[in-house]
């Protein structure tokens, strides 16, 4: 209503001040005084209107109930712990083999065994069959992230065994889960490898061309799977392959007749020597496909198998990643260039700070994905989109990696050339790892 008012009175104001009898007669200025007083007077009556609106309002607004703790970041004293010992680990027994891994494209010979005492295959074991029953993406995901700080194609050989521990703690049968199982708890290291990328161009994890076939002793399997770690030293696989139209894994024990692994070194991951797995009709007992005869609430499910294994690269990545940015900031702020560091550059120090927006951001999916997964829910499109964040970034930073180190960075006087190598690998390998 105040507002009808002003505007009315500003209306009449302005229709008379407008008026050819206004001027002839000199009557301009105290026109204008009219109009001032109408505007005055108008906007008095708004406020006072509003205030007593306001009023009424603020008599019916309650306090707003604190917000529920649905997303929480911070991590368990348990899994602080689990950080602090692999982090100590990546650093002092993984860091200092790298380089040597890498340029002879072996793997380190006691690495393997030294790992073994970090105890990782004992997380997912169930606990009637030596292990510790805690099966968790979430701790899992922590795990590769600081063991890739140390190295990214050793974290690879490393989570390898520990990644079909997992496999099979979550979807073997009662019986494949006592056959295998309690073979990781040795005191020895029991090395496994899981198969899934082929050598093909544009592979797509949904259309494999590894075949099985059943058969009266059980089941035979022909295929070749490429960037397969460990050397052919692995004494068992589990291979991805295509079985009545539907894929799924299959337990191969590395002793069978008709299987092969042949050396292949690739660009990145030389230090996990990874090869070609060749089936050639390879001969598998009744009980060699995964989770056969399981009910349905634990029957394997093939897009969680891969969704998960995305989850592991990615978090390879980000620990990859840090390492590239942890290396970087000391070097940008002790170079010194025409008289200053070169951090002091703007294109420097922003690309220092997109390094570590990106590598936050992509750590961000990567836990919401993880945590997802471990409470049961569908976790997919978090999956994709924490892939494809990690895949685009994660090159990105290895890149800038190298660019910020000069012409150094393009020698392996620094190790941010390896970084990149290894990096690139996200965007075309699918498999093979498993939270």
């Amino acid at each position: 209503m105040p507002t009808d008012i002003q505007g009315l009175g500003l209306g009449l104001a302005s229709r008379f001040a407008a008026n050819p009898l206004v001027r002839k007669y000199g009557l301009a200025k105290p026109a204008e005084k009219i109009a001032y007083a109408a505007t005055k007077k108008g906007f008095q009556l708004v406020q006072k209107g509003m205030a007593k609106k306001n009023q009424n309002k603020q008599k019916d607004i309650k306090a707003l109930p604190a917000p529920a703790a649905l997303f929480d970041l911070s991590l368990t004293e348990e899994q602080q712990m689990i950080r602090d010992s692999v982090k100590s680990y990546a650093e002092n027994n993984i860091r200092p083999l790298a380089l040597a891994a890498d340029e002879n494209a072996t793997l380190p010979e006691s690495l393997l065994e030294d790992a073994q005492e970090l105890g990782l295959n004992y997380f997912a074991i169930p606990e009637n069959l030596g292990g510790a029953g805690q099966l968790s993406p979430m701790t899992s995901a922590l795990v590769a992230e600081d063991l890739a700080w140390g190295d990214f194609s050793l974290a690879y050989a490393i989570l390898s065994s520990s990644s079909v521990v997992n496999t099979i703690s979550r979807w073997g049968n009662e019986q494949q889960q006592a056959s295998w199982l309690p073979k990781f708890c040795e005191e020895h290291a029991y090395n496994a490898a899981i198969a899934v990328q082929e050598p093909q161009p544009l592979f797509n994890t949904e259309l494999l061309s590894t075949k099985a076939k059943q058969n009266k002793k059980g089941f035979t399997i022909s295929g070749t799977k490429s960037l397969v770690p460990l050397a052919g030293n692995a004494q068992l696989y589990l291979v991805a392959a295509q079985f009545k139209g539907k894929n799924q894994v299959f337990i191969v024990p590395a002793d069978s007749k008709g299987l092969i692994f042949e050396s292949s070194p690739a660009m990145g991951l030389r230090g996990a020597e990874v090869g070609t797995l060749k089936l050639d009709k390879v001969q598998l007992d009744k009980h060699a496909l995964l989770g056969i005869n399981q009910p349905q609430h634990k029957a394997f499910n093939y897009q969680t198998f891969i969704d998960s294994s995305h989850l592991n690269w990615c978090a390879m990545a980000i620990g990859c990643s840090q390492a590239a940015l942890d290396y970087l900031i000391p070097y940008v702020n002790e170079r010194y260039a025409f008289g200053e560091p070169i951090s002091h550059r703007q294109s420097v120090a922003f690309m220092i700070a997109n390094m570590k927006i990106e590598i936050e951001s992509m750590r961000l999916l990567l836990w919401k994905a993880a945590s997802r997964f471990e409470r049961g829910e569908d976790f997919h499109r978090d999956a994709f989109l924490a892939h494809h964040l990690c895949m685009d970034k994660s090159m990105e930073i290895g890149t800038n990696a190298v660019q910020l180190l000069g012409g150094h960075g393009f020698t392996k006087e620094h190790p941010a050339e390896r970084w990149y190598r290894d990096l690139r690998v996200l965007a075309i390998i699918s498999g093979g790892l498993q939270l």
